[in-house]
């Protein structure tokens, strides 16, 4: 699978980047033999680029990407994991996450927000514990939608100065928005923006101002909800968009490309994958994966060509913004 370098480097990520949220049991449980032969099904594809967080499961996702990672060549693949989100004891396991958090999982832990410099550093100790692995490649700020500031004065400095001893590779914004991410491209020296649900092709929010700024900037863009949360992946009736129910025009719209892709005959989950590659900022896809079928699925989609007679079609019939990137034509 191809590799290029995130943003300015050192660091460097697999076109399809494996997203580690459904292994900590986002929504619902999966078991810990699923979750492992998930990670493996993804390095025998050929990924090389794994994303958790301490929020995913209170900490079970990073427990189970670490547990497989470990026995990995540690020169070979790159982790990143997110900070701004504590977890702390709770002192019981009653109840679970799911109303709180939206994971399947005991309520052991509580999360709390903290961007300050400690909280940082405490952050990344633990998710290093977790995942039993010797460093960190990126380290993201994550979903700091409502402590703007306090990410951009405390958190953001913290991470500099370990980017700075080496501690870590890279510095990233991790959101589902890209006002706040442009502002710290604008006002910081992130190498990365983690951007979810906002360049797809039902959504080219991140087109506005985001995406080209990082190009102008050397900043590297990885692109996660791809399929918007379902729709893109099946368009039918009940299908969501950003996790709640899709309306009537959106459900219209995906069946629409959905038959474009046919004509082609090209799955839209390949054309959703490659999408975003059009643009020169984007250097991996990030899917959330919960099984080993469904790795598999998505490294063969990723790697399906695409004609350009495609792009050329959504373009001339309105499901595509005419001056909007696409990838070249792929034989």
């Amino acid at each position: 699978m191809r590799q290029s370098m995130l943003g300015p480097g050192p660091v460097r990520v697999s076109e399809l980047a494996f997203g580690a949220a459904a292994i900590g049991n986002l929504f619902t449980p999966v078991t810990d033999t699923e979750a492992e032969e998930a990670v493996v099904a993804a390095w025998e594809c050929g990924v090389r680029y794994f994303d958790t967080a301490p929020h995913y499961g209170l900490g079970l996702s990073e427990r189970r990407l670490g547990t497989v990672l470990r026995g990995m060549p540690r020169e070979e693949y790159t982790i990143s994991t997110k900070v701004g989100r504590l977890l702390e004891p709770t002192g019981s396991g009653d109840g679970d996450d799911l109303a709180h958090g939206g994971f399947a999982v005991p309520a052991t832990h509580r999360r709390r927000w903290d961007f300050s410099a400690e909280g940082v550093r405490r952050s990344l100790e633990g998710s290093l514990e977790r995942l039993g692995v010797d460093r960190i490649d990126i380290a993201y700020l994550h979903d700091p939608d409502d402590h703007a500031e306090w990410a951009l004065t405390e958190a953001y400095p913290e991470l500099e100065r370990l980017r700075t001893e080496g501690v870590l590779g890279a510095i990233g914004v991790g959101m589902n928005q890209a006002e706040l991410p442009a502002r710290f491209v604008r006002e910081t020296d992130i190498d990365a923006v983690l951007l979810a649900g906002r360049y797809s092709l039902l959504d080219q929010r991140g087109l506005a101002e985001l995406l080209p700024l990082a190009a102008e900037r050397g900043v590297g863009v990885v692109v996660g909800g791809v399929f918007n949360s379902g729709l893109l992946a099946d368009p039918k009736p009940g299908a969501t968009f950003d996790y709640a129910a899709a309306p009537t025009e959106l459900l219209l719209r995906a069946k629409q490309l959905k038959e474009a892709c046919e004509r082609h005959g090209v799955p839209l989950r390949a054309a959703a994958l490659r999408f975003p590659f059009g643009h020169r900022a984007v250097a991996s896809v990030l899917v959330g994966t919960r099984s080993a079928d469904e790795v598999r699925d998505a490294a063969a989609m990723v790697d399906h060509p695409i004609p350009g007679a495609l792009w050329a079609e959504l373009k001339e019939r309105g499901l595509l913004p005419a001056h909007i990137p696409t990838p070249a034509e792929e034989e």
